[in-house]
């Protein structure tokens, strides 16, 4: 089985918006709606748990129902202190339906651009693997700054990558690798979905990502949404 954990527990604080941007509607729909729609119509996808502050679960429920894409719904897990303890929420919520063996799939409501290729490759590229990234390759120069204000060194950028989400992998292993983390106190510091993978030696898999697989994190971002679906209604 391949659960996907939607990730919608962000405040949007950095935006300015009365709510959080993931609730904010953009062509009459939320913009979470715009990634569940395309889990729910995924034969990849066969449940969905949504990690979601309780004051917008029914709201995040009713406009399922309303697109007619609640089937898969699993349930809601709290958000948690960062993001990998949202994730370390669910994946606890979720241990009664999965087996060790299934696959996690993680993404965040605030990239609603996910496509259904990306979802099928993600998939498909476990095999042989503990866990998939799709990642982009570096365009401009890259240098390391240790203080933030002068040069130390020139990085190779063909070896630095640009992590993305949807993020894939196998539930019982990562499973034990957020909650040995989270014994240890360190949960709090992950800055990103694969690094628990890494740290517990995981055999991670990167994958080609997609430029407009982008998260909406400024308002710059939220007006590039927009005039996509603007222009491509």
């Amino acid at each position: 089985m391949n659960i996907a954990i939607v990730l919608s527990g962000g405040t949007g604080s950095r935006m300015g918006l009365e709510i959080p941007k993931q609730y904010f509607v953009v062509e009459n729909r939320p913009i979470i709606a715009y990634c569940l729609d395309t889990l729910d119509k995924s034969e990849y996808i066969d449940k969905i748990q949504i990690v979601a502050e309780e004051q917008w679960h029914q709201a995040i429920r009713e406009w399922m129902v309303e697109d007619g894409i609640a089937d898969k719904l699993l349930g809601f897990s709290a958000p948690g202190e960062n993001r990998q303890g949202s994730i370390l929420n669910a994946l606890t919520d979720i241990c009664n339906v999965a087996e060790d063996y299934d696959y996690v799939f993680i993404h965040d409501a605030a990239r609603p651009l996910l496509s259904e290729d990306m979802i099928k490759r993600s998939i498909e590229g476990m095999e042989g693997f503990d866990g998939v990234i799709p990642v982009l390759p570096m365009k401009d120069t890259v240098y390391l700054s240790k203080d933030g204000e002068s040069i130390d060194s020139l990085l190779n950028r063909k070896e630095i990558f640009a992590g993305q989400a949807p993020e894939t992998f196998v539930y019982g292993k990562y499973c034990v690798a957020n909650k040995e983390l989270a014994d240890s106190g360190e949960i709090g510091k992950i800055n990103g979905s694969t690094e628990p993978a890494v740290k517990a030696k995981m055999n991670m898999h990167m994958i080609e990502g997609d430029e407009m697989n982008f998260k909406i994190t400024t308002q710059a971002d939220l007006e590039r949404f927009v005039e996509i679906m603007r222009t491509t209604k």
